[in-house]
């Protein structure tokens, strides 16, 4: 008999060997336009965005006898980290603005990924592109 985990193992290699097949079948397909078209509709709805990480800080004020420093507690505050050319800085973020700072980072990293997948998808397509002009030439 077999456990449910040899039927989940089985059911999720059929799923990704069906999914690497139709992806193979589609690349072969793709122009150079269609992954430019497919790359502004999917990043459209990832708009706006900013690359850089959101941190809690905790650090001491410059008063005298301060009773959240006393505590050890000391003050928060949250900071947006980025670069700009390469230069680090940093924008002090307010409480009521956190979530919207933080949707837009998540943007940020969801648009750099969706990049870095159709960089290698868009050069493919521009070599087959060549290659089949070169090809048409020849005959």
């Amino acid at each position: 008999m077999f456990s449910a985990h040899i039927l989940l193992r089985f059911s999720l290699t059929c799923t990704c060997v069906v999914y690497h097949t139709y992806r193979m079948r589609q690349e072969k397909s793709e122009s150079p336009a269609d992954i430019v078209r497919w790359l502004q509709s999917e990043a459209a709805s990832l708009w706006p965005a900013i690359l850089g990480s959101l941190s809690l800080r905790r650090s001491p004020c410059v008063r005298e006898n301060c009773p959240a420093c006393l505590s050890g507690e000391q003050h928060q505050s949250y900071v947006l980290y980025s670069r700009l050319k390469r230069t680090p800085f940093f924008r002090f973020t307010f409480p009521r603005s956190l979530s919207r700072a933080a949707s837009l980072c998540d943007n940020g990293r969801a648009l750099q990924e969706l990049l870095q997948e159709a960089a290698p998808r868009y050069v493919k397509a521009l070599k087959r592109e060549r290659a089949n002009t070169s090809k048409s030439k020849k005959n």
